[in-house]
């Protein structure tokens, strides 16, 4: 079994910085792709940033700038550096992994999420 727990969100003023973190454990052979997604109350859940396993990024373009995502591979973590954060970036943010387990099977798993609130 495994499972991915994100840290770092809280509540931060408008222009300040937020670091996440997304931690994987459990009968992990390997992970490939790791991602941040994020959903705001009554939107749909929208990407923010993907990182292949040989460190290949994605942004969508309204991201590019102020997102950045990085990994650990020896410590099965992802990360998002978010700078300038805006109140339009309040969200809950979700990790999600496709990983391999040590049985070989694949999976996509996501985490509980966590809190990222922006005052103005």
């Amino acid at each position: 079994q495994v499972q991915l727990v994100e840290s770092g969100g809280g509540l931060v003023q408008a222009g300040g910085s937020l670091r996440l973190s997304c931690a994987a454990s459990g009968s992990i052979f390997a992970i490939n792709d790791m991602g941040w997604y994020r959903q705001a109350p009554g939107k749909q859940r929208e990407l923010v940033a993907t990182i292949t396993r040989s460190g290949n990024t994605n942004y969508p373009d309204s991201r590019k700038g102020r997102f950045t995502i990085s990994r650990d591979n020896a410590k099965n973590t992802a990360y998002l550096q978010m700078n300038n954060l805006k109140p339009e970036d309040t969200a809950v943010y979700y990790c999600n992994a496709d990983i391999i387990s040590t049985a070989r099977s694949i999976v996509r798993i996501w985490g509980q999420g966590t809190q990222v609130t922006v005052s103005s």
